[in-house]
């Protein structure tokens, strides 16, 4: 099925409205970095929660310089799945010909 110029802007639309600020993440990364905030931020619990317990093994300090420059892969991951899901919402749209 192909998209209308119409269904794309919609579909890009949704995306920008669920896009997370690359800046607010660094924030939290660097100020409430030892409690994972950058982490729930971005939509990541799981790991977040993971991250806090290896702090207790020092494994999380690494974990969290290396986050640095996971972020942007973190945030274009959010972005292609917002897309996915309004291509997907759209697709389930009945057409009114």
């Amino acid at each position: 099925m192909t998209f209308t110029t119409q269904d794309m802007i919609l579909i890009e639309q949704r995306a920008a409205n669920e896009k997370k600020s690359a800046g607010a993440a660094y924030l939290l990364w660097f100020f409430l970095g030892w409690i994972s905030a950058h982490r729930f931020y971005l939509g990541k619990p799981v790991t977040a929660v993971l991250q806090i317990i290896s702090y207790f093994f020092l494994i999380g300090f690494v974990w969290w310089v290396v986050d640095i420059f996971l972020i942007p892969a973190i945030i274009d991951q959010k972005m292609e799945a917002a897309r996915a899901e309004a291509a997907q919402s759209l697709r389930r749209r009945p057409y009114a010909y």
